[in-house]
């Protein structure tokens, strides 16, 4: 077929003939595609067809535009229903959206894309600014997140031969200096006892995410997804299998991000009999709501008045809300995951069992993320050891 010809080994050219112009030159529009998957003669013939006829189909409907034509924003377009919508994770596409929003379409959407050089990449990282309040530092994750998304969009224009070469890959990733000898923001006992005693306020479902956050080391969307069947009353344990997460249409519900991410934790008898007091509770609540209570499939421990699951949001709603009525000095909500392997450090609990609790893919993250506390923590022991020789000293 002539408007389908081989251009090597699994590529193949498409040429659209549009008739002749008000030049009285013949009008062509040309897309190169490549074949990434093995097929039968017949099964190429056929895909080569469906292609070619889908390509013809754009062009005749005006929807196509040549690359050297496509700027950047509208072949973001293309990027995000051809290839995010399929091949990303709710999580990811929620992410890379919000950073293309903010950032980078600010910055490049007007550009073609062909023309985007790596100076224009640099350039966009080095000028990213706080959406919220432009004043304050950017944290290098946000720069980070944002270097994947750009980076993952011209991977896709390359692979699509939009453009030859990606510019991101002459680019490297921001470094990760917020880590450099920072120290994580924890409460102390006493900060910790103060905040118990402030929950006992709250409404019930509070003061037991509260309680879990402290106690197991959850992640808030650890919390979020955890169900009844979760929770073993016998073996005083609960069973990380799933997290809720911010999508791009509400709330997702997945597995966790690492195998080391499901995990069994042991929770002290106190707050497994809490639990039970709590399980109690959450029945009284569904049986009041009656007809109300939407959710049939599901268990929740943290849900709204329906029965349905917490947005993922609402939980650091609720904290800043309620760090303010509390009294107590502010620290993030994940924070008090730091705060649970903290306190975990100071009783002389080893590394490698906080780590197994957390759910870290390697100690190492561990021993990075709380080396202070563990410096401190090898203090004591030091000093421990100081004064079993000092007492031998006097002794002679």
């Amino acid at each position: 077929m002539a408007n389908i010809q081989s251009r090597g080994k699994d590529s193949y050219f498409f040429t659209v003939s549009l008739g002749k112009g008000a030049d009285n030159k013949y009008i062509r529009r040309t897309k190169t595609i490549k074949i990434e998957q093995k097929m039968t003669p017949k099964q190429l013939k056929e895909f080569l067809e469906f292609e070619y006829a889908k390509f013809k189909q754009e062009i005749l409907a005006g929807e196509y535009i040549t690359p050297d034509k496509m700027l950047f924003a509208q072949f973001i377009e293309e990027w995000q229903k051809k290839y995010a919508s399929k091949e990303l994770s709710e999580t990811t596409v929620s992410t890379y959206s919000n950073h293309l929003k903010n950032h980078i379409l600010p910055a490049i959407g007007h550009m073609r894309i062909d023309q985007i050089m790596p100076m224009h990449i640099i350039t966009l990282l080095d000028g990213m600014k706080r959406v919220d309040d432009p004043s304050k530092p950017l944290a290098t994750r946000t720069k980070q997140d944002t270097y994947l998304a750009i980076r993952n969009v011209f991977e896709r224009a390359v692979e699509w031969q939009f453009i030859k070469s990606n510019p991101v890959k002459s680019v490297k990733k921001p470094r990760n200096i917020d880590l450099v000898e920072k120290e994580v923001n924890v409460y102390d006992q006493e900060e910790v006892q103060l905040l118990l005693l402030a929950a006992e306020k709250e409404p019930f479902h509070w003061k037991i995410f509260l309680t879990l956050a402290l106690t197991a080391g959850l992640r808030r969307s650890e919390n979020l997804g955890l169900e009844w069947d979760n929770v073993n009353f016998k073996e005083g344990t609960i069973d990380i299998k799933q997290v809720v997460v911010r999508g791009r249409n509400g709330s997702v519900i997945k597995s966790p991000k690492t195998k080391n991410s499901k995990r069994l934790i042991s929770l002290p008898p106190s707050v497994v009999d809490e639990l039970k007091r709590y399980q109690l509770h959450c029945r009284k609540e569904r049986l009041r709501m009656g007809e109300k209570w939407i959710v049939k499939d599901r268990d929740w421990l943290f849900f709204n008045e329906d029965g349905t699951n917490f947005y993922p949001t609402t939980p650091t709603t609720w904290w800043s809300r309620f760090i303010k009525r509390a009294g107590v000095r502010f620290i993030r909500l994940h924070d008090l995951r730091h705060t649970s392997a903290t306190l975990l450090i100071n009783q002389g609990v080893h590394a490698k069992i906080i780590s197994e609790r957390l759910g870290h893919s390697d100690i190492r993250i561990t021993m990075n993320t709380y080396g202070h506390a563990l410096r401190s923590a090898d203090q004591a022991a030091a000093n421990t050891f100081e004064n079993l020789f000092s007492k031998k000293t006097d002794v002679k």
